[in-house]
């Protein structure tokens, strides 16, 4: 992509949003009447490929601290994700976003390229992968509700009774799993949800306005200098034992689930709007527990799957409701 084109995608990404006046702020632009059915699917489509990479972002992770420190593997992810995201953009001479695009940017690194993986990270020391999924299970509510106050989307009453039921079987599984106390570890789920959706959501904003892609590349890349000085000090205080595992689970979560998932995500926001994207995570819980179960080896509480199916019903919901 030279810097033409890119200027080229913009203009008629702009042109775009114009041509529906009517819609409510914060969907998707969508195209003429008679096409509106091809991009939404295939919005939905990438969404859903993105959510079925962040599925395995926790088993990668249980992977990567089997011989790496929490620090040393959210740092180095984030350092090698930057270097692959840093190629793409020099390959292809994208130039440097607008001056007002970069505190959006700023978001998105500081929620879904640090925060989260940092919080989730810790977590996951103490909490299995199929608790913490099902706790993450919350992350499209909130992102939802983030959208709502952050670009003024009005999703209907059917989309939140949705949204809400699906959040309100994940916070009773967690209090049911916990003895009806919270631990340290839902405590990091539940700030990492906060920040995640923060970036989601000014990801999906941005993503209207330039390529899917490059959001995420360029939060990597704004991310680096403070990746770099923390994989410095912390792979000098923690030890590291490379495993077929620990590498394994190490370039997942930086090229998959750091980078590649998020370009696909971030892609589906843009065409079909943050709101109902965001729902098809519903899923993800779901997907993650089965990959426990397969790559971990994890036996799982009872109430965890049937947790995870009462979410994933939701997203039917979600999906026809008008946003």
């Amino acid at each position: 992509m030279t810097s033409e084109n890119s200027a080229t995608e913009n203009i008629a990404i702009a042109v775009a949003e114009r041509s529906d006046p009517s819609a409510p702020p914060g969907t998707a632009p969508g195209p003429a009447s008679g096409t509106t059915r091809g991009p939404a699917a295939t919005g939905t489509a990438l969404a859903a490929l993105g959510v079925v990479a962040f599925s395995l972002t926790f088993p990668a992770t249980a992977w990567g601290l089997e011989g790496f420190g929490p620090w040393s593997l959210v740092s180095v992810r984030s350092v090698l994700a930057a270097v692959i995201a840093g190629a793409c953009l020099l390959a292809l001479r994208v130039p440097l976003p607008r001056r007002r695009h970069w505190a959006g940017l700023a978001v998105v690194g500081a929620g879904v390229v640090l925060g989260f993986p940092m919080l989730t990270t810790l977590a996951l020391r103490t909490a299995t992968t199929a608790h913490s999924a099902v706790v993450v299970g919350l992350l499209p509510l909130t992102t939802a509700v983030f959208s709502s106050l952050r670009t003024g989307a009005r999703p209907s009453r059917a989309f939140w009774i949705a949204a809400c039921a699906g959040a309100a079987a994940v916070i009773a599984f967690t209090v049911q799993q916990s003895g009806g106390a919270l631990t340290r570890a839902d405590l990091y789920l539940f700030g990492a949800l906060l920040i995640c959706a923060a970036g989601y959501t000014e990801g999906g904003r941005l993503a209207r306005v330039m390529p899917g892609w490059q959001v995420i590349a360029w939060a990597l890349v704004l991310c680096l200098p403070v990746a770099v000085a923390g994989a410095a000090v912390a792979l000098s205080y923690e030890p590291v034992r490379l495993t077929g595992h620990a590498v394994a689970g190490l370039l997942w979560v930086a090229a998959g689930s750091q980078f590649l998932g998020l370009v696909v995500w971030y892609k589906g926001m843009g065409l079909i709007g943050i709101p109902k994207a965001s729902q098809l995570q519903l899923a993800q819980p779901l997907l993650t527990l089965v990959w426990s179960v397969f790559l971990l080896g994890e036996s799982l509480p009872v109430a965890a799957p049937l947790t995870a199916g009462a979410v994933l019903v939701c997203i039917a919901v979600t999906q026809r409701a008008r946003v």
